[in-house]
């Protein structure tokens, strides 16, 4: 599936090819219109900056992302941490492109994302106060809950707990209040190889994502602390936690657990 954006290079949506240039050309045109750079977000020193004044910009593109992964397909998109994969969790089919894609092992599970915290209680068996996850989010922390019957039963069907997210990105926030349900969301590369700070650094996968969201360098590139990912913790089990990854929010994530008296289990 390919979702095409403002694409002007295509007249009347029709190209004679007449050369093995042309066609090579072409190609290239049909991937840069998968990709749309996200407007308001500009550089400073590598890094990408928010600043939300186009908001008409930004809900046309959250509309033509909405359409993409609506209609089962995959998307790329910046995070608060690294460029991640998403597709709609409830979607079956968009769940399996996303393993086949990144060549993912089929018992590594995928994490949700939602736009707040009142949908979390829809998907995940919460065990701490609310107060606890108002303190974690947004940020860039997973936190593993029970799953609930409402959430995909093929969405990693081989365990009863699942991972959710809530970036502090305002884009990805506004995309999973749109689309009113779960995001399957990973990491945009080739599983086993690093993650991505820019999208330039996952082009190989481009021709096979439906839309690519541009939000700019995500951190410092140079920086191999900037690729570790959100921290990841198990809440399952009332009153303690788990560290599953350390990521790269690890200490206040830990500083914010013991405030409210959990106990590492490690």
């Amino acid at each position: 599936m390919v979702f095409l954006v403002r694409c002007t290079h295509v007249v009347a949506g029709i190209l004679h090819l007449r050369s093995p240039s042309l066609i090579i050309s072409a190609m290239c045109i049909e991937m840069k219109s998968r990709v749309v750079r996200l407007p308001g977000v500009s550089s400073r020193n590598g890094l990408a900056v928010e600043n939300r004044h186009n908001t008409g910009e930004w809900r046309e593109i959250v509309s033509s992302a909405v359409t993409v992964l609506k209609q089962g397909g995959v998307i790329a998109v910046p995070t608060d941490t690294i460029y991640g994969i998403a597709g709609l969790a409830q979607n079956s089919e968009a769940i399996e492109r996303i393993y086949e894609l990144k060549g993912r092992n089929g018992n590594k599970p995928l994490a949700i994302c939602v736009g707040s915290i009142k949908q979390i209680y829809r998907f995940c068996k919460v065990t701490v106060p609310d107060h606890l996850l108002q303190d974690l989010l947004p940020g860039p922390v997973t936190l593993v809950f029970e799953r609930l019957e409402a959430l995909n039963k093929n969405l990693n069907p081989f365990t009863h707990l699942v991972g959710v997210r809530i970036p502090d990105h305002a884009f990805m926030q506004e995309l999973a209040r749109a689309c009113e349900e779960p995001l399957a969301l990973t990491s945009a590369n080739i599983s086993s190889q690093i993650s991505t700070l820019k999208t330039e650094e996952f082009q190989d996968l481009w021709s096979r994502l439906g839309l690519v969201i541009d939000g700019g360098p995500i951190g410092d590139v140079m920086s191999p602390v900037c690729r570790l990912g959100s921290t990841v913790v198990n809440l399952s089990t009332p009153g303690k936690y788990n560290i599953i990854r350390q990521g790269c929010a690890l200490s206040h994530t830990e500083e914010v657990l013991q405030k409210y008296g959990l106990r590492s289990e490690s």
